[in-house]
């Protein structure tokens, strides 16, 4: 598309179907590109980003959508790693404090927010485990204070009193409730909507973002692709290659060993556990340090997460939430509610494959439980010189981009500097305070940023737009329209299931479908 919604020119960061056709011409069988990356998930979009900021001709390629694979599966959480310091991984969890700091105060704030979190302290934790969890969240907010991340972004820990417990988290059982503990983390808006933002600045700095490409093949020297919308193929070539393709990445380069780990989240009502001011830490029984979180959300769900369990076999493009996950969340849950969640209370479900790296050899049965693998990311690179960079985590995807750019800079010989994406905003993104100026409803800024306006104008302007497309969520279809317009969503799985979240629930999805349908027809009209 030539011209936004306004008539005016598209800014240099949207991505729509004409922008993604023209530049695939200009891609496939075209001059020699400096990078190629395949894969569009938070890392390949992040490297993508990386490169284009350090002035490298970059294409893009995913199979699928942006977001399509892991990043659009995770608990929405920006963490400072305090899982990893109690097990004595205190890179990864200086790193992860690092990064979140990061996008909270320089590069994302607009869509990364101080998340509060209740710990309950009920009869099934012990006094003695009580105060190793505050000795950790202290230990949390000593990690904030080494990262340099300011106590006006994330609050200190404390002792909350029974009564307090119940005002945040009212649904809590009150029989044997001591208090709780209260921490602060990091919440993404949307993990979706943070790769569309990333991908959308590379692009703002020239990168080609080309989605429905599929890499059949890789070189050295680029890549065999295949349109997944025509089924054409052709050649991308390029001076240096790096594979980003998560769980997906052993399939494309030989000796990349992956250990999938299945991370499932439940969808609920927010009517099933009634008004919740903070999100839960509920302890696993039987673990030390690891939690069921529940996750209140903008629009109103909630979610309850995450499993940690091994996948064995081949990897789907989808993976479908086991029974047993749902069980196992559910009996977690309910310990420490007064009125039981329901099987049938579960709306939806999703499941994401963390990219473990297995460094085992020999008998996979000696291998350590996916819960115990380090989540600390590696870059591999190829005898032919290809660089894959696999495991790490959403909250760390900028460093594996740099590092990946970095091995391929190295490696290949490109004329680039350092990466300066630590201190590149976003799209969307500005200080606190512009963003509270800002002449748009807050539940756009905090999904759109600057840009909120814009996208607020477009119901302005038709009314129709104004409407909710889906009745008792917010989400309007000025939303979903500039997703087609300015965000590279393509059709109806596109808005359903990654621009916006109405898809993690059939019913809603079902009964949006004909107005997306209509929609989709309408930017197809606008040219794009």
């Amino acid at each position: 598309m030539n011209a936004d919604a306004r008539g005016g020119p598209a800014p240099a960061s949207s991505l729509s179907a004409a922008r993604r056709a023209r530049e695939l011409t200009g891609s496939v069988g075209g001059p020699v590109a400096d990078v190629l990356v395949v894969g569009l998930g938070a890392t390949g979009a992040g490297a993508a980003l990386d490169a284009a900021a350090r002035g490298l001709d970059v294409v893009a390629v995913d199979a699928h959508d942006l977001a399509f694979g892991t990043s659009r599966f995770s608990s929405k959480l920006i963490h400072g790693g305090l899982r990893y310091l109690a097990s004595g991984r205190l890179d990864v969890a200086h790193e992860s404090a690092v990064e979140r700091g990061v996008l909270m105060e320089r590069t994302a704030p607009h869509l990364v927010h101080a998340q509060p979190f209740v710990l309950p302290l009920t009869p099934l934790v012990s006094r003695g485990q009580g105060a190793l969890a505050r000795a950790g969240f202290r230990a949390g907010d000593a990690l904030r204070l080494a990262a340099r991340t300011a106590r006006a972004t994330l609050p200190p820990p404390r002792r909350l009193s029974a009564l307090e417990t119940r005002h945040l988290a009212p649904a809590l059982r009150r029989d044997g409730l001591r208090g709780g503990l209260l921490s602060w983390d990091g919440r993404l808006t949307d993990d979706a909507r943070l790769v569309t933002a990333l991908a959308r600045t590379a692009a703002a700095r020239g990168a080609r973002i080309l989605t429905r490409v599929r890499a059949l093949e890789l070189t050295s020297t680029g890549a065999r692709v295949r349109d997944e919308l025509t089924g054409e193929e052709g050649e991308i070539r390029a001076r240096a290659v790096i594979n980003a393709s998560g769980v997906w990445a052993g399939g494309l380069v030989d000796g990349v060993r992956i250990r999938p780990s299945r991370g499932t989240h439940l969808v609920l009502r927010p009517e099933s556990l009634g008004p919740l001011t903070a999100g839960l830490h509920i302890p696993i029984p039987g673990e030390t340090n690891r939690f069921v979180l529940v996750l209140p959300q903008d629009d109103g769900r909630v979610y309850v997460g995450l499993t940690d369990e091994p996948v064995d076999g081949d990897i789907p493009d989808v993976p479908r939430p086991p029974e047993t996950d749902i069980g196992f969340l559910l009996d977690v849950l309910c310990s420490v509610l007064h009125t039981p969640v329901h099987r049938a209370d579960v709306v939806g479900a999703f499941a994401g494959l963390r990219p473990l790296l297995d460094t085992t050899a020999g008998d996979p049965g000696t291998a350590p439980r996916t819960a115990d693998i380090s989540r600390r990311h590696a870059v591999l690179t190829s005898s032919e010189g290809v660089v894959t960079v696999v495991g790490g985590k959403l909250t760390t995807y900028r460093r594996m981009a740099e590092d990946a750019v970095d091995a391929a800079v190295r490696v290949r010989g490109l004329g680039a500097g350092p990466s300066p994406t630590a201190t590149l905003p976003l799209v969307g993104a500005a200080p606190p305070h512009v963003l509270a100026a800002l002449p748009a409803p807050r539940r756009l800024v905090r999904h759109y940023g600057t840009e909120a306006p814009a996208v607020h104008a477009l119901g302005a302007r038709d009314a129709r737009l104004r409407e909710p497309v889906l009745p008792g969520y917010p989400v309007t279809g000025a939303e979903l329209l500039w997703s087609l317009l300015h965000e590279g969503a393509l059709d109806e799985e596109d808005v359903l299931d990654r621009r916006t979240r109405i898809g993690l629930v059939p019913t809603d999805r079902a009964t949006a479908l004909d107005a997306v349908r209509g929609l989709v027809d309408r930017a197809s009209s606008h040219g794009g």
